[in-house]
């Protein structure tokens, strides 16, 4: 058996915390860990994790490795290099895994947390013993209260390890999912989905063959990167709408445990421990007069009063005040801000690498300021720069700098310039964080301006 973990995302329904750049399998809102992290100490639950394959947009690629590697040394990562939807994701796993036909697959998005993973682990046998029989099995659970944005799968009769599928249900409306709640038939689709590999490409070739044809191993690169010539026509559509709600031999096994999804501020609201007002308040918050609200700061202080029923999400350079059942809706605001070309729908202000993190303070035409936070013994890429020149400061710390083959040691206060094309690298080789101001000047600012030529954390191939 091998596990594929689908690592997608626009950063939208959670934002103004996700980003285009950094969607929600790279956060933190369930335990020390990110989604992605969790869900491949869940897939590793099940299966050795050298047969655990990513897959994720190229943008994300980087990330999704590094993220990985803090759990499994060498993890495989395969790169689409533009976003088609969950069926094109899948068809090209099972195209990269074509030589195992009677492999069984398990496939998991990167969005939600389980809390026994022991039931899990029954709940996947269960799901093998008829994938082995040939049937699609996807996993379901009994739904706590009548929710309206998740999909539902509506069970019908008995087999030896679960129940046949009736029928999957779109996102319903509050009266339809009441209904739902209380029929007992209806369960909440997980979006787990567990079949042998040739039962799928069937499916796909039967039902979808306009998003698996044409599909093959000369598709990869070396470095598991799907060439756009592959992707570029295909349609862009869920694996549910392509192919599961199409096919037959469909069946389904309970999760008998708590599954907390996490889709948008109100489903992180609801599967959150509240306190006595009802509230779920994170940060620096202070309320009064405020019942069944969720409030989160970064960093400042969020001051809330006279409130019900609503969603505070501060970050650094956003803030989102919404009512608590318009969360759902939140990816309609985020159109609108792109459609302004407001760059806040896609980075933050603090970006997050391997060697520390750089938080970006200002920038105009021609110019950008950063504060660069270096950890204790990491270092950036030997690299250079087409488009501009760098100057830096240290503000924290001790910098060893290499500049065109010279070392340079550079202690508080104390300046550096790094000119356009030129070699450069900066290391903490301290136990303490090192703090510099760099200051960008050139006719391109921007994070893409950059060549590689050495780097500890393997993003040189």
């Amino acid at each position: 058996m091998k596990s594929i973990i689908l690592v997608g995302g626009s950063g939208q329904r959670l934002w103004p915390l996700s980003r285009d750049l950094y969607p929600k399998p790279f956060l933190k809102l369930h335990g020390t860990k990110n989604f992605l992290q969790n869900t491949f100490e869940l897939a590793s639950s099940v299966v050795a994790p050298k047969n655990i394959i990513t897959i994720t947009n190229i943008k994300h690629s980087s990330d999704t490795e590094l993220q990985l590697k803090e759990l499994y040394k060498s993890p495989v990562v395969i790169s689409e290099p533009i976003a088609k939807n969950t069926a094109g994701a899948v068809a090209s796993a099972l195209t990269y895994l074509k030589d195992e036909k009677d492999e069984i697959l398990i496939f998991i998005p990167c969005d939600f947390t389980i809390e026994d993973k022991e039931v899990f682990i029954q709940t996947v046998q269960k799901a093998k013993d008829l994938a082995k029989d040939g049937y699609i099995c996807a996993v379901g659970t009994k739904p706590t209260f009548p929710e309206t944005g998740y999909g539902y799968i509506k069970a019908g009769s008995k087999l030896k390890k679960g129940r046949k599928i009736d029928q999957f249900k779109e996102k319903p409306s509050l009266e339809t999912a009441k209904k739902y709640l209380k029929n007992g038939n209806y369960f909440w689709n997980c979006g787990i989905y567990i079949a042998k590999k040739s039962v799928l490409i069937d499916a796909f070739e039967k039902y979808a063959p306009d998003v698996i044809s044409g599909m093959n191993k000369s598709m990869f690169d070396e470095n598991k990167k799907i060439k756009y010539s592959f992707y570029e026509n295909i349609p862009s559509v869920s694996i549910d709408y392509a192919v599961i709600e199409k096919a037959e031999n469909l069946a389904m096994v309970e999760l008998e445990t708590k599954w907390f999804d996490f889709g948008s501020w109100k489903s992180v609201y609801d599967n959150s421990e509240k306190d006595s007002k009802g509230n779920v308040l994170r940060g620096n918050v202070v309320t009064n007069g405020v019942k069944n609200s969720f409030v989160y700061s970064q960093k400042e202080l969020v001051a809330v009063s006279g409130m019900d029923n609503t969603v505070v999400i501060e970050t650094e350079d956003a803030i989102l005040v919404c009512d608590k059942k318009e969360a759902q809706n939140i990816n309609k605001l985020v159109k609108i801000l792109k459609e302004k070309q407001n760059e806040v729908t896609s980075i933050h202000k603090t970006v997050f690498r391997p060697w520390g993190f750089y938080t970006c303070l200002n920038g105009g035409d021609g110019w950008m300021s950063k504060i660069i936070t270096v950890s204790a013994g990491h270092k950036l890429s030997l690299q250079s720069h087409n488009h501009r020149s760098e100057h830096w400061v240290v503000l924290e710390g001790t910098a060893s700098v290499i500049l065109e083959g010279n070392q340079y040691q550079l202690e508080k206060r104390q300046s550096i310039d790094i000119p356009l094309g030129a070699k450069h690298s900066l290391q903490n080789n301290t136990r303490s964080p090192l703090k510099i101001l760099e200051v960008q000047k050139g006719d391109y600012i921007s994070e893409d301006d950059i060549i590689r030529y050495e780097d500890i954390y393997g993003r040189v191939k």
